[in-house]
């Protein structure tokens, strides 16, 4: 399936503002200057917390690196010293904060009774066919290489000299279960183990697993065999919420948006899927206003540091002194028009509540923490009413159903996830306040596991969820719109679709087609990037990373041509039936990899451009001779007469038929149809809106070295990938490009984004850089940390 921007990943927020003083007048010298970062830009304080949320929230960095001392004082933003030190707006410390390192230290080695606040949320956990479930007999191991498996675990054990029963390790997560023979092993086990450092400096854990009160696990009445009882003794028991203690996550090298805390015992779904909402709406916007700009200040540092020897700093750097180190000016954050239930979209998980029961909802935090529980989505203020009533539907079937629910550990189970999916009608900004009345089409799509499963007994199930979600639908009041029900057995879908509205054009919506959740905010999304686009009826208009066309379909009556590229085969089809539904035609969708085919579509589509400049010079010249001789004709006219002027035409068609059979190849040659590629544009423009991990190097480089591409604007629902992208279009060239180096290959995983951006830079075939012009916020997603960034690129 096609991945989605999540709803739950929570982001870690950052310290900033938009508040700047002028330039210091000091500075240091030039010896200090290329040790030393530039001193930062410093704000009054403000009269209250509400004008800013982050004041004094971080240690002062440069406090700490000179000794206590900082020119700005008191002005600085930032504490100097634990005693100033103010926590976070999500309740968190500065982390590293001695604060913060006490408390981490706590939660680690803190014990029992400490450990039972930081449980983990594991509700599917080890168990052997035939033992008893014994904490005393059951471990979670904490802290182990994501990438091993169950076998790396069994030989890292039994080099050890650990004597176990079987264990339990899926690779992609931090934590694994062991069962032992006796006590005896386990109290050994615990004492080589607990504490001892393994790969990368990690310090392995070692926790009780520790039953709930609501697991069944008797063995003294056997129940009869069920299609959830599982075979193997290496298999997990659905149902068996397991519980294990103090997970340390202090050495997260995935980079996991997951912080510290959010997995927790006794959060709730509303602060892991919206961890803002607490927050009024204003509040967020500032929030994320100052997130954006603390992203994009990493832009401004990083090409200054990418910049080759010899080469001047760009100007736009020289000038970020001025407005705060920001690349350009941040012009704000677009509101979103709808706060509430503004998803067209929610994927709920199916497992196992804390409690134990069947539930259709969202993980309370990240699988590779070890976390499975599911909770309703109970007052989480982005899900609509009507996907939080299709999910308690479902929710209230599955506690009948025989079949099991999914199981994370061993990758066994039927019911996985539901999807429901809204089309809504044209809607306008002002009419948000009755959203609700507008959505008309609902698709619901249900993703099951059928190996293993009986067929008959498997379509006696989804004919009954079927017969659930139409009796749920109909007694609700208002009824639910209802449009189709599809069960996803793998990543083909049957072809149901749903229709919605942009721009007062019609879009329709496959299953697994990428569709921005929030419309309405969409719309003032694909408006700005429009306008920042300079466009006009020359121009050429490449919408990279197309998806169903969104972007090019509602600018296409603005432009001359629309080249959509999108490596997605349904979402193509889409974008083409969209331009057939609303008889667009000077559009043309091209399915494949951006990288593999932008090059060659450039090449040919400017390429021809070119090439159609130089007939436009030959028409020209060809003009003046037809008018020339249309003249010398009218004179001949005047002097010999309507007839003998005919047959002088017909005598010397050497000259006057000549003429015009140029003019008619020349008129042909450039009145061509507009889906041509032949077609002439003076104006070439690229609106990209990537996936979160941002534009393939190859891509990047086809944009940065194609120069008759001026303007760019980008779209990224992740600033951290624009910011990386950017400093590659936008890092001067060097008088010589380096090759790359494979060698060091294996050191690159260890660097950041923003690092391995100046490491391609340095490769980059000599060519114009782009300047950052401008850039703007539009909040796609309120209450959660995210914010889509659009940022307009020139040269």
């Amino acid at each position: 399936m096609v991945k989605e921007k999540t709803l739950n990943p929570p982001m870690e927020c950052r310290d900033s503002s938009d508040q700047q003083n002028p330039p210091e007048k000091s500075s240091l010298s030039s010896e200090a200057d290329n040790n030393v970062p530039d001193k930062r830009k410093r704000e009054s304080e403000p009269d209250s917390e509400h004008q800013n949320l982050w004041w004094k929230t971080t240690l002062c960095s440069y406090f700490r690196r000179f000794d206590g001392s900082c020119s700005h004082g008191e002005s600085c933003r930032y504490a100097h010293g634990e005693a100033e030190l103010r926590p976070r707006p999500d309740n968190s410390w500065d982390p590293t904060s001695e604060r913060a390192k006490k408390i981490a230290r706590t939660e680690t080695n803190g014990g029992e009774k400490e450990g039972e606040a930081g449980n983990v949320m594991m509700t599917e956990a080890l168990e052997a066919e035939g033992e008893e479930n014994s904490s005393g007999l059951s471990k979670c191991l904490v802290n182990l290489p994501m990438k091993w498996t169950t076998d790396d675990l069994k030989n890292f054990l039994s080099e050890e000299g650990i004597l176990f029963n079987s264990v339990k390790k899926k690779k992609g997560m931090y934590v694994g279960f062991a069962t032992f023979e006796s006590i005896e092993h386990a109290i050994t086990a615990v004492k080589a183990l607990d504490g001892k450092s393994i790969q990368n400096n990690r310090t392995l854990k070692v926790s009780d697993v520790v039953p709930r009160s609501f697991e069944k696990m008797s063995k003294i009445t056997t129940p009869s065999k069920t299609t959830q009882e599982v075979e193997s003794p290496s298999q997990v028991v659905d149902g068996s919420n397991m519980i294990a203690t103090a997970i340390d996550d202090d050495d997260n090298d995935d980079g996991s948006s997951i912080p510290n805390g959010l997995v927790l015992k006794g959060r709730s779904v509303r602060d892991v899927v919206t961890p803002l909402a607490h927050l009024t709406y204003s509040n967020q916007i500032e929030t994320k206003k100052n997130s954006l700009m603390q992203n994009l200040r990493k832009l401004t540092n990083n090409v200054r540091k990418a910049c080759p020897n010899g080469v001047s700093l760009p100007e736009w750097i020289l000038k970020s002194k001025e407005i705060g180190r920001l690349p350009c000016e941040l012009m704000g954050v677009i509101d979103s028009p709808l706060i509430n239930g503004y998803r067209n979209k929610c994927e709920f998980s199916v497992g196992y509540s804390l409690q134990g029961k069947p539930t259709v909802g969202f993980l309370l935090g990240n699988f590779r923490e070890g976390v499975t529980a599911v909770e309703e989505p109970v007052g989480c203020p982005n899900v609509s009413r009507i996907s939080g009533k299709y999910a308690a539907i479902f929710q209230d079937f599955l506690q009948h159903s025989p079949l099991p629910l999914w199981n994370r550990l061993n990758n066994s189970g039927f019911w996985r996830q539901l999807t429901v999916r809204e089309g809504r009608k044209p809607c306008k900004s002002s009419e948000a306040g009755n959203f609700e009345n507008f959505i008309q089409e609902v698709l619901l799509i249900v993703q099951v596991c059928t190996l293993g499963f009986d067929d008959g007994q498997v379509k006696v199930e989804v004919e009954k969820l079927a017969q659930a979600f139409s009796a749920g639908s109909s007694t609700e009041s208002p009824s639910l719109p209802l449009t189709a029900f599809v069960i996803q057995m793998t990543d083909d879908i049957a072809e149901p679709r749903i229709h919605d509205h942009i721009n007062d054009l019609r879009f329709s919506i496959s299953p697994t087609a990428f569709f921005q959740v929030n419309t309405l905010a969409a719309e003032k999304l694909y408006a700005l990037a429009g306008d920042w686009a300079g466009l006009g009826p020359d121009t050429l208009l490449f919408d990279i990373c197309c998806g169903t066309g969104t972007i090019g379909l509602t600018l296409a009556h603005r432009v001359g041509m629309v080249v959509g590229i999108e490596m997605n085969a349904s979402a193509i089809s889409d974008a083409q039936r969209n331009a057939e539904i609303n008889g667009i035609k000077n559009c043309n969708f091209v399915c494949g990899k951006a990288e593999d085919v932008i090059a060659s579509l450039m090449k040919d589509y400017l390429a021809s451009a070119k090439k159609l400049d130089d007939i436009s010079d030959a028409s020209e010249n060809n003009e003046e001779t037809i008018n020339a001789n249309k003249e010398k004709m009218t004179d001949a006219d005047h002097v010999l007469g309507p007839e003998d002027s005919s047959s002088i035409d017909h005598e010397n068609g050497s000259s006057g038929s000549k003429c015009s059979r140029d003019e008619n190849e020349l008129q042909k040659k450039c009145t061509l149809k507009s889906n041509d590629p032949l077609q002439q544009f003076k104006n070439v423009v690229a609106i990209v809106d990537p996936p979160r991990a941002g534009l393939h190097p190859t891509v990047i480089k086809v944009l940065r070295t194609q120069s008759r591409l001026k303007r760019l604007v980008y779209i990224s629902c992740n600033p951290e990938s624009l910011v990386a992208n950017a400093i590659e279009l936008c890092t001067p060239s060097g008088d010589k490009t380096e090759k790359g180096n494979n060698q060091n290959n294996w050191q690159w995983r260890h660097m950041s984004a923003a690092g391995l951006a100046r490491h391609r830079s340095k490769s980059m075939p000599y060519s114009e850089p782009f300047k950052p012009i401008k850039a703007m916020g539009v909040d796609l997603f309120p209450h959660t940390p995210h914010c889509e960034l659009v940022m307009l690129l020139e040269r």
